[in-house]
């Protein structure tokens, strides 16, 4: 699921766009607040959805309005905190298995380039790396607003999403349909800047 698209941010990640009256600044995501989020979606067998999320990551990312190319982020997830609600079927997927979450307890991702598409819009580049594969990613992400925020700081957020293809990060999913080999990942970021 990575040709030009896959998963972000992690894990990773994630977001950087559009004109705006911010300044340049560095921001750190907001998870103490629960404020964003990496969350997956998978199809089960043709039938529905199997929707997760992994509840631990950190993450910052730099965004100048008037220098975009110049956007940056990096995404660290804990793979042990996958939550699909179903304990069973999540020591399932952190098994070796899947995600071998014993061995790679982390996914990372760092970005490599921007490109901007529109206004408040545009591309994210990066390498994500998920059991121990490296692979570089592109997802499209959206400016969703930025502003003071009722506490005295300055926000940003962001959100974005793409399709990964699980057997390019050495997760074999060959004896389920074909319809569950790839996942959308989905990231949710507001920062607060520093």
């Amino acid at each position: 699921m990575f040709k030009k698209t896959a998963l972000a941010a992690a894990l990773g990640a994630v977001a950087l766009v559009g004109a705006s009256q911010a300044q340049a600044a560095d921001y750190v995501v907001d998870t103490e607040g629960q404020h964003a989020f990496v969350q997956f979606k998978i199809n089960h067998l043709g039938y529905s959805y199997i929707l997760g999320n992994f509840e631990s990551f950190t993450g910052q990312f730099h965004y100048d309005p008037e220098n975009l190319e110049a956007s940056s982020v990096e995404m660290e997830v804990d793979v042990t905190s996958l939550n699909t609600n179903h304990a069973e079927r999540d020591r399932h997927f952190l098994s070796d298995d899947f995600l071998s979450a014993g061995n790679y307890p982390t996914a990372t991702f760092v970005t490599s380039g921007f490109e901007p598409t529109g206004d408040n819009e545009g591309t994210l580049t990066g390498e994500l790396t998920l059991k121990g594969e490296t692979r570089e990613i592109e997802m499209p992400v959206t400016l969703m607003g930025e502003g003071e925020d009722p506490w005295g700081g300055y926000r940003a957020g962001f959100e974005g999403s793409t399709m990964l293809t699980l057997a390019d990060f050495g997760i074999d999913m060959s004896a389920l349909p074909e319809v569950m080999h790839q996942l959308e990942l989905y990231v949710t970021l507001e920062g607060v800047r520093q």
